[in-house]
């Protein structure tokens, strides 16, 4: 049999708050195919088998790429879904302790509010004492008509062009089939309608965000 590839995680922890730690954000994968039930070897290791105290082998990757901004005075906006959630914690973690001016923006979507509002005491925290400006949650599956995060992006159209005028950086975590061509889809219109420009004109735009490195994406 071939060696088993590796997993990779979004860190969800700052090393200035948790220098000793690495905090992960794991879903766990269970489902029945064929009437047997499956497991993800990865997930359900690290959710159902692995003990404290126990070693596990792990190695950190580095993300030059999806990374804050230089300056501590920029914005950001921060779009995650599901587990594409940890590395905003981390941001936010990071911010906070490093008494950045730049405010932070996050959007969530998850399916349920009840089950799936992660870390949802901490980010009410941070909404309180001012780590988050604003926060934007997308429950998918509480109500008959199923809203999503890219919903809320279009529902705050003036909001995300008013902190993309002021030179907010954009950042993108999630699946990557059904979350990031529909941000950078919604990104757009939103673009469109509040700039007055045509279709292209505004795709043009989103494309220079990204020559910027000002719309990032860590999607799988």
């Amino acid at each position: 049999l071939r060696p088993l590839p590796s997993r990779a995680y979004s860190i969800a922890s700052s090393l200035l708050v948790h220098p000793d730690e690495v905090h992960l954000t794991v879903g766990a994968v269970r489902y029945e195919a064929f009437g047997r039930q499956k497991h993800g070897v990865c997930s359900s290791f690290l959710a159902d088998r692995v003990a404290v105290g126990d070693v596990a082998r792990v190695y950190v990757q580095p993300n030059e790429y999806f990374r804050l901004p230089q300056s501590t005075d920029t914005d950001i906006i921060m779009i995650g879904a599901g587990t594409g959630i940890a590395p905003f914690r981390a941001f936010v973690e990071e911010r906070v302790e490093l008494g950045a001016a730049g405010r932070n923006w996050l959007l969530f979507g998850n399916p349920h509010f009840t089950t799936d509002f992660l870390y949802q005491a901490e980010w009410q925290q941070h909404l309180k004492r001012g780590g988050l400006a604003k926060l934007d949650v997308a429950f998918s599956r509480d109500q008959a008509e199923k809203i999503y995060v890219q919903d809320r992006l279009l529902e705050n159209s003036r909001d995300v062009f008013g902190w993309l005028e002021n030179g907010a950086q954009l950042y993108v975590c999630g699946d990557k089939n059904r979350l990031g061509g529909a941000v950078q889809t919604a990104l757009t219109q939103v673009v469109q309608k509040e700039a007055g420009l045509s279709a292209d004109e505004a795709a043009a735009y989103v494309k220079n965000l990204r020559k910027q490195r000002r719309y990032l994406e860590d999607v799988y």
